[in-house]
Order: C-alpha cells, then structure tokens, then sequence
C-alpha cells in the first residue's frame, strides 16, 4: 500500500516511551468490555494520558497489523473518522508473549442530530474515493481486492488482486468460505452451491467503479466520536463494490432510512441492488456458518434457494 502505515514494535514498554517520552509508566490499566476476539483494556499512563489497548496471543499479531492497515486505509480517504493508530506490536510479557494494537482512547459524545446522515454522505464520500493507492503497484489486474490479505472476523480473508468484481467474490470470498463449511452441507445443498458459483456473472454486476469496502460494516462496528459524528471501527477492508458494505448494514437490524436516503445523495445505487442484497450477504453468514456454527445453515440454504432454487 503506498501509504505509510504505523510503527510495529517488539515491546510495548519501548512502544510507550517512543509515543511518549522515557519517563512514561502504566499507572492503571482497565479492562473494557465489546468484542469477542481480543481482549481490550483502557491504560492510564502517569502523565494522565489514556490510550486504548487491544490484545491477543502473540501468534496472533496478524490480526492487528491487519487492522492497523484497514484504519490507516480509511483514513487516508479523508471523508470518515477512525481511531487514531499509535502503532502495532508483541511483547514476551513476564509469564506469556502477546501481541498488541495501540489507538487513540475515543470518548464517545452524544450524536449530533444528523448523525445517520452525516454517517450516510461520509460513507458514500469514502466509496467514492480514489482506490490505486491500495495496492502495492498500479495494475490493470490490481482493480479489486487488497495490498494483503486480513481477517473478516477471526477468519482469514483472501484478498488476492483480480480485474473482475463477479470474479473477486467468486474466488476470494464463496469459495474458501463454502470450503470451509462443506461439513454442514448435503449432497443436494452442494449441488446448489455449485449451481450458484458456476452462474454468478448471472447474478453480480460489476460497479461503475471500485470502491475502498470496511468490510464488515454492522452497527457493532459503528461508534459516536467525541464530536458526536460516527467513526468505523475494527474493518476488513478491501476494494470491492460498494454495494458489498451496503448490503451488510441491512444484515443484522439495518441503519435508520435517513443513512440509506443520505447515502444515495452522494452514491447512487445501480439498478437491482435489491435483487444483489441477499448475495453479498451469504460471504457474511457463511463466515458466520464457519465462526459460530449450524444455526446460521438455515439462512444460507435460504439464500441459495432464492438464486437458484
């Protein structure tokens, strides 16, 4: 990605005196609860500082540099609030080694009361933004995907550059995950499956241009800065079509109409979106199908069905 991303460190103690002097110490630390991954802790420091802490096992460091790299892509757009990163890091710890993602401690306002729509215009300002500087060199086959690969969740993501949107979500994201769940299927449901991989280009179109995606874009992964607009949070970013991060917001619960009314202001929406909707969102409870298990069968058979009966 040819912008720069934050230090990484092999110590955290080294960490907090390059962000903030040789003088500087851990005076509290406070767990904060969200989040079923990392744990996550709020540090006091001795000169009154508060930053935010996310940890995990230190073979786990991918998870963070990964996050580190989506927020720094966000940001780059210029057109919506992420935390401040700090760096990324692992430490061997005194009885075990772990790994570390340091941000800016956000203070969550009161929303504005156009906070839904200033939410709407920004995201659609950000899939509007320009997308080569996200790839490692400029490409006709560098069109959609990502410099790395990330994690959608607690999975690995694939983000192996294509010059086709139908193709992208073809290989980089049914596939692995209908792999990975082949388990939970029948004959018949694999049938289906492959009825639908073989036939998608009936079904996707590709956008009018790429668009930088968070990824896993749910309320969840929505918080109110202290400015009381809307920052994103904990992406799986990747260039993709914008209908993609759309579709997730109507996933689980939805956005209020104003954030899809706002959004269209700025975005328009090519034509069938509604009959794509439910496609985008098979990645996502298949990823959930392989994350949390066989109550999320149902509704990807659904989903097939609806495609390809």
């Amino acid at each position: 990605m040819n912008i720069p991303l934050p230090p990484n460190y092999n110590s955290l103690a080294q960490a907090l005196v390059d962000l903030f002097g040789t003088s500087v110490a851990i005076a509290q630390t406070d767990r904060v609860s969200g989040g079923d991954i990392n744990k996550a802790y709020a540090l006091t420091l001795n000169n009154g500082k508060h930053i935010f802490m996310k940890a995990n096992a230190k073979q786990n460091a991918a998870f963070f540099t990964a996050e580190a790299a989506g927020l720094t892509a966000i940001a780059a757009t210029k057109d919506i609030g992420t935390p401040e990163i700090l760096c990324t890091g692992t430490d061997d710890g005194e009885d075990v080694g772990y790994s570390f993602l340091l941000l800016k401690f956000i203070e969550s306002g009161k929303r504005r009361a156009d906070y839904w729509e200033e939410l709407g215009h920004n995201l659609a300002a950000m899939h509007n933004a320009d997308t080569t500087t996200f790839f490692e060199t400029k490409s006709p086959q560098n069109t959609f995907g990502f410099f790395q690969d990330n994690f959608v969740g607690a999975r690995p993501q694939i983000n192996k550059p294509c010059n086709s949107w139908v193709s992208f979500f073809r290989d980089n994201r049914l596939v692995p995950q209908f792999k990975a769940a082949d388990s939970y299927f029948s004959t018949r449901d694999r049938e289906a499956n492959t009825k639908l991989l073989d036939h998608l280009e009936d079904f996707l179109i590709e956008p009018e241009k790429p668009s930088l995606l968070h990824g896993d874009l749910w309320n969840g992964n929505v918080m109110c800065g202290p400015d009381g607009k809307a920052m994103l949070i904990d992406p799986a970013c990747y260039i993709g079509h914008a209908e993609a991060d759309l579709a997730m917001t109507e996933l689980f619960g939805g956005f209020p109409p104003s954030f899809y009314e706002a959004y269209r202001e700025v975005h328009p929406l090519q034509p069938g979106y509604e009959n794509r909707r439910d496609l985008y969102n098979l990645y996502q409870l298949l990823n959930h199908l392989n994350l949390f298990g066989p109550s999320y069968l149902g509704p990807v058979q659904s989903i097939v069905a609806e495609y390809v009966g």
